[in-house]
């Protein structure tokens, strides 16, 4: 009985590492979901609402930053060629 019970307790301490999922990307989240519960606290006591609308809305905001930032470090190479001959 002693011996299934460590069996089991050893697969579960390896196992669980392994079937957790992998952690978030909350880019965005925090900050939104603070300024949404603020707006939505003083606007009819929806804190909840407005910091789970502010979530979303600063996370989408986040991805969409992280999307136009190679695109813009691109154009900045292109735009200004280094001097050549030194």
């Amino acid at each position: 009985m002693k011996l299934a019970m460590i069996s089991l307790a050893a697969l579960a301490l390896t196992a669980g590492p392994l079937l957790s999922p992998a952690p978030a990307e909350a880019k965005g989240c925090l900050k939104g979901a603070f300024v949404g519960g603020v707006a939505g606290h003083y606007a009819g006591h929806h804190a909840v609402l407005g910091a789970l609308g502010g979530c979303v809305v600063g996370h989408h905001l986040a991805n969409e930053k992280d999307k136009q930032a190679p695109a813009a470090a691109a154009q900045g190479d292109q735009a200004a060629p280094a001097p050549k001959g030194y």
